[in-house]
């Protein structure tokens, strides 16, 4: 990079060399194929996990459900604006 003294702006610059992302073709496609692998091990386990849901949404109701009988209402909760 070259910056101009007097005007302090850039007058040229050269961009970084970046590193090649794979050295051949044969890493190339074992990544690709790595990278598959692990797209379909995601895709199964969002399954699985759809497939559980409405279980555990139910028990997750249910636990409200129960927690709201144990706790008494008390009423309308008093504001800052009801105490002036």
């Amino acid at each position: 990079m070259k910056i101009d003294a007097a005007t302090r702006g850039i007058i040229a610059h050269t961009a970084a060399v970046k590193p090649r992302t794979f050295n051949d073709m044969e890493e190339a496609a074992r990544a690709m194929k790595e990278q598959d692998s692990r797209r379909d091990s995601i895709f199964r386990q969002s399954m699985e996990a759809q497939k559980h849901a409405p279980e555990l949404l139910e028990k997750k109701f249910q636990e409200a459900v129960k927690k709201a009988k144990e706790t008494p209402d008390t009423g309308r909760p008093i504001r800052d604006f009801d105490l002036d």
